[in-house]
């Protein structure tokens, strides 16, 4: 619990100045990713880590969206980014999901796993809450596949997860195979350090 407050700090006082600093990274590296995963998204949608909303305009009309994000911080300033469609903001956390099972068509998240601290929990969450047949839709950075790279990937975890939660070497991947998903769709660039996927909830 003390960890999950100290993690809630963190994001409430990041709130201010995330949107300029994810401009840059997906400017630089993340490139069409958030109009890749949302535009994906149909039916009753759940954004896990919503943040500040970025994704928000990107989603298509006729989506029945809900967002939670662990920060109070980050879910004001989404509320006022004002999205051209309804959307419903709650604050909880992604290891325990405050949503029935099989409560969504699609669930969304996108570079949420790199801090979230027990990411394997968040996506078994994810998974739960999708109904048969449902879509999880994932975009993140993650370990290189140049071992240059990886080796700064380590030197920069360093400070990066004590400091903020931030990791550089996770593959959701890996998760979203152990949690019995299908996965139907995979992309990966920039030297390996951005993939996104889709994957099915089967039954």
């Amino acid at each position: 619990m003390a960890k999950t407050q100290r993690w809630r700090r963190y994001w409430d006082r990041k709130s201010a100045t995330y949107d300029a600093e994810m401009a840059g990274w997906d400017r630089r590296l993340f490139g069409d990713s958030r109009e890749w995963a949302c535009g994906q998204a149909g039916g009753d949608v759940l954004e896990v880590a919503v943040g500040t909303g970025l994704n928000l305009p990107h989603y298509p009309a006729g989506v029945r969206l809900t967002g939670l994000d662990l920060s109070v911080g980050m879910l004001a300033m989404a509320r006022a980014r004002e999205p051209a469609r309804p959307v419903t903001l709650r604050q909880g956390d992604a290891h325990r999901l405050p949503f029935a099972e099989a409560s969504f068509d699609t669930v969304v998240c996108t570079f949420g796993l790199c801090a979230i601290p027990d990411p394997a929990a968040a996506v078994a969450e994810m998974t739960r809450v999708l109904r048969p047949g449902g879509r999880l839709i994932l975009a993140d950075h993650v370990v290189s596949t140049s071992w240059p790279v990886r080796v700064v990937q380590w030197l920069l975890e360093l400070a990066s997860v004590p400091l903020a939660g931030e990791h550089f070497r996770r593959r959701p991947l890996v998760l979203v195979a152990a949690a019995g998903l299908t996965v139907e769709r995979q992309e990966r660039f920039k030297l390996g350090l951005v993939e996104r996927l889709v994957a099915r909830k089967v039954s």
